[in-house]
């Protein structure tokens, strides 16, 4: 009886669970199916086998187990016939895979097969082998598919080669085996077999120097023969698509010439010729045309430099960007970005149409184009390109304008020619999509503006007219408060007035209502709020006559659910209260900001867990100063510990310039060391500044201590009294007023130096020393002072040097900037640079610490690592 038959139980059992209308339904009928199969193979039924397995590669293709039918698969390929041989190994191939043992148990009857009289069962051994060989499996049949490669039928051949790139994948050290019956299928006639020649041979290139070697020199004259013969050739219905003869043939061989031609001249020169043919003959109004054309660009692209053909492939993608199709759309914005590397200026030629791709329906190409925009913009096409975007900015969806706003902001701090360009298309951007801003990049904004003393009234203008019309951007209402705040003076006094802008009119009572919409605004959030509270303190000392207004809008924070709003509320109108011959103190500008500290920061070029001293910032064409120190692998590879150190590198400086947060400040580079206790929160909080360095010891800046002379909590700020004007002042030798109630000035105590400790030479190599000196204050044994010196000991001068140091978790580590960057030759000078390192374990663990040195000697990077570890117990 037929098992295929009509009326059989495979097509019951198909219809059955195709009638099924519930997932339970269908799990009933395949588990009642896969009983009666597990009963059939018990009762060793050899009539119904294949049906079994038929229905069980069904179950598969379900995705239901069907392991218990494997040895039915072994057991049909074991016999003589062909059809059992057939649905054996496509079961085989169905449901097992390379990586199960039972696959191991099919290998004679596979050698067997491969050496039958039957070509057609050794096609099916061939599937078989191509579709589940293992690594094992390929060495043991490896000579038998070597011979397949030169039988008398051409299918075999093709099926021979089809599997021998499995083998070579599985096992590469084969390839050497196959690389001359490779080459023999280059020359055949037949297209099916060549095809597959041809995708051996690129295989065997990727896998094999010597097989890539031997195709260069052997073959690569008769490929392009090949391809030419191809591309010249009449109508053949046989291999004809779309007017094109074997267009996957054209493809396969273009590919293979890619891979000999890559950093080869002599393999360029020679395909030079018909890969011009192909590009400009092909037909580009069908599919089969436009792939040919593709691939052709692509092995342009990959081959020897030619700058002609570069141009043609270009221009190529250029009339795929014009294409109705997005798919080719895509590819073709894929491969410029590509191409933008080899030659920018002939992809700058399409920017008008890479430009209207980015307006395009289509998300995909929206973004693939803008990414490409952004790789085009340079010095001298920013202002165009970036005028383009933001007039798309005004009108794009709302989904892509997170994108496009980014890549804007991007683009504009990278290539702006002048800060008040910087500032004007910032500025842009925030009132059309202000939402979208990432804080880093509002924050950078800030850091600018404080930066451009000369523009200070021109922002604040610009700002206050934005801010009438675009109240809705949260961030545009940020850095307008932070302006206002600032510079509120310049805005009502029309001071810095320049030739491009109109007029304006401005009243101390109308730049405190643009505050006041901020504070009283609904959808503010608490940050905005925050800083508008701050702009209000300022402008109470710089508007006099607005005071009691703006001291009324400050009180109605004072009973607000937020903790922060609250407190500052509170305090600040203690100020305004109590506090008037230091408000003016209190409140004045912030200083300018080192830009290249917070660009450092920004890149992640001074991570917080690892101390770093910073040389001077380079001046960049757009007046943005960057690090002068490029980024440098995380030093923290040392053991972890339970007692957790605090950053050494400090807080957050924009933050205590936006006035939000309370953490500590930052210390710039070139001042000593900030206090680390609870006196930064209240200095931070209004602004006052530190000590200079010849007060920095931990007497003077300690003026919060609750446990000196009983002084009221830190909480009580309700007692402020006057500070001392010179209390800001670096030159200042005056003592320090406590800024509570009832306390006076209290001196200075200088504390004499602890014991001291011999130095040694913590690091050397053939070409640097570093010597360390130790020395401790009186009372306090847990922080170590080191001068490290640095000694060059080669005849060579190191430029641009730079020490990190790093400690475990149980450590605090700070350096102080370095006394110099170039170290002098052959001892002739050093470097010092001072260390403080306090150890919250003393007399428990000894000091350790990991070190990185760079430098540059005759122009090249230098980088030193070490790990000391035999630090003088005790410290």
């Amino acid at each position: 009886m037929n098992p295929f038959s009509s009326g059989t139980r495979l097509r019951d059992m198909i219809r059955a669970i195709r009638a099924c209308k519930t997932a339970a339904e269908e799990r009933a009928v395949i588990r009642k199916e896969c009983a009666a199969i597990r009963s059939s193979i018990n009762d060793n039924d050899q009539d119904y086998r294949h049906r079994n397995l038929a229905k069980l590669m069904f179950i598969h293709m379900l995705g239901y187990p069907t392991h218990f039918g494997q040895m039915e698969c072994l057991k049909l390929i074991a016999s003589a016939g062909f059809p059992e041989k057939r649905m054996g190994y496509l079961g085989l191939m169905l449901l097992l895979d390379e990586r199960q043992e039972v696959l191991m148990l099919v290998t004679n009857s596979l050698k067997q097969d491969l050496n039958h009289s039957n070509q057609y069962i050794v096609g099916l051994a061939l599937c078989a082998l191509g579709n589940i060989c293992s690594a094992e499996m390929a060495r043991d049949l490896a000579q038998e598919v070597e011979r397949l490669l030169q039988f008398r039928d051409p299918n075999i051949r093709k099926k021979a080669a089809l599997c021998s790139i499995r083998i070579i994948k599985k096992v590469p050290d084969l390839a050497e085996n196959f690389i001359n019956p490779a080459a023999s299928l280059l020359k055949e006639k037949h297209h099916g077999v060549l095809i597959t020649g041809v995708q051996l041979c690129t295989d065997l290139c990727k896998v094999s120097s010597e097989a890539l070697e031997f195709f260069r020199k052997r073959c690569t004259e008769g490929l392009v023969k090949t391809l030419r013969d191809i591309a010249n050739s009449p109508y053949s219905p046989e291999y004809d698509i779309s007017g094109i003869t074997d267009p996957f043939l054209h493809i396969r061989l273009l590919k293979l010439l890619r891979v000999l031609g890559h950093g080869d001249a002599d393999a360029s020169d020679c395909m030079n010729d018909i890969l011009a043919q192909v590009a400009t003959k092909t037909e580009s109004n069908k599919n089969a045309g436009n792939a040919i054309l593709y691939e052709c660009v692509e092995t342009i692209m990959s081959i020897e430099d030619n700058g002609g053909l570069r141009v043609l492939a270009i221009n190529i993608l250029g009339r795929f960007l014009s294409n109705r199709d997005n798919n080719i759309r895509y590819v073709a914005l894929n491969m410029l970005m590509k191409a933008i590397i080899v030659d920018a200026q002939a992809v700058q030629r399409h920017r008008a149409t890479i430009l209207e791709c980015v307006k395009d329906s289509d998300a995909s190409i929206r973004k693939r184009a803008l990414e490409l925009v952004y790789l085009l913009v340079n010095g001298n096409n920013v202002k165009p390109l970036t005028k383009e975007l933001i007039e798309y900015l005004e009108v794009s969806d709302q989904e892509f304008k997170g994108d496009l706003t980014a890549k804007i902001c991007s683009i504009v701090e990278k290539f702006s020619p002048e800060k008040i360009w910087y500032i004007d298309q910032m500025l842009k951007v925030l009132s059309e999509a202000g939402n979208f801003i990432k804080d880093e990049v509002w924050h950078a904004l800030i850091v600018v503006i404080s930066n451009a003393s000369d523009l200070h009234g021109y922002t604040v203008r610009a700002l206050y007219r934005a801010f009438q019309t675009c109240l809705e951007q949260e961030t545009l209402v940020r850095v307008a408060v932070w302006c206002i705040g600032e510079y509120g003076d310049m805005l009502v006094n029309n001071v810095g007035m320049l030739d491009i802008e109109d007029p304006i009119t401005v009243m101390e009572s109308d730049a405190v209502d643009a505050i006041e919409v901020a504070v009283k605004r609904h959808t503010s959030d608490v940050t905005t709020k925050a800083m508008a509270l701050i702009a209000l303190l300022k402008l109470s000392s710089r508007f006099p006559s607005c005071s009691e207004r703006i001291k009324n809008i400050i009180v109605q924070n004072k009973g607000s659910l937020v903790l922060d709003l609250q407190q500052r509320s509170i305090e600040f109108n203690s100020i305004l209260q109590k506090h008037q011959n230091i408000r003016s103190a209190l409140v004045e500008r912030m200083p300018v900001l080192d830009e290249a500290t917070f660009s450092g920061r920004r890149a992640g070029s001074m991570p917080m867990a690892v101390s770093t001293s910073i040389g001077a910032p380079r001046s960049l064409p757009n007046g943005i100063a960057k690090p002068a120190a490029a980024p440098m692998a995380d030093l923290l590879d040392l053991s972890s510990d339970d007692a957790p150190a605090p950053s050494s590198s400090g807080g957050d400086f924009l933050q205590d310039l936006l006035g939000v947060d309370l953490s500590p400040a930052s210390v710039p580079s070139g001042t000593s060391d900030l206090p680390k206790a609870g006196t930064d929160v209240l200095l931070d909080l209004l602004s006052i500044g530190t000590s200079s360095p010849a007060q920095s010891s931990s007497s003077s800046s300690d003026i919060f201590s609750a446990s000196h002379d009983n002084l009221a909590p830190l909480a009580n700020l309700n007692g402020l009294v006057s500070l001392s004007a010179n209390v800001t002042s670096p030159a200042s030798t005056a003592p320090v007023m406590d800024p509570l109630d009832g306390f006076g000035p209290r001196p200075q105590k200088h504390e004499e130096n602890g014991p001291a400790y011999p130095s040694f030479v913590a690091y050397e190599s053939s070409s640097l020393r570093m010597t360390f000196n130790f020395s401790k204050q009186a009372g306090n044994p847990q922080t170590t002072l080191i001068l490290a010196t640095f000694t060059n000991l080669s005849p060579n001068v190191y430029n641009d040097f730079l020490f990190q140091a790093a400690v475990p978790k149980f450590l605090q580590l700070h350096l102080d900037p370095a006394s110099s960057n170039t170290l002098p030759a052959s001892g002739d000078g050093s470097i010092t640079q001072s260390l403080k390192v306090t150890n919250s374990q003393n007399g428990k663990k000894s000091l350790v610490m990991r070190i990185r040195i760079a430098y540059k000697m005759n122009g090249k990077d230098v980088l030193e690592e070490g790990q000391i570890n035999n630090f003088p117990r005790n410290l």
